[in-house]
């Protein structure tokens, strides 16, 4: 019997909140943008909505969580 190499899991709690873009950076959504938002402005909440990129410093931790993403 052959051996093979074990599969690495993902984090799934990382699978559902990063997405990899076609270039390989890596997506998050921003937080603070669910609650306690009638003190924020508009523009504050706006912004909120837009994705971000994960920081460099954090992009080899997270490619950990996700070993199969691109």
């Amino acid at each position: 019997m052959a051996k093979t190499k074990l599969k690495i899991k993902t984090n799934r709690g990382a699978y559902k909140r990063f997405k990899v873009t076609g270039t390989g950076k890596i997506k998050h959504h921003k937080a603070y943008g669910s609650h306690l938002l009638t003190s924020k402005s508009k523009k504050r909440k706006r912004n909120l909505r837009k994705a971000a990129l994960v920081d460099k410093r954090d992009i080899k931790n997270v490619r950990r969580l996700l070993p199969y993403a691109a």
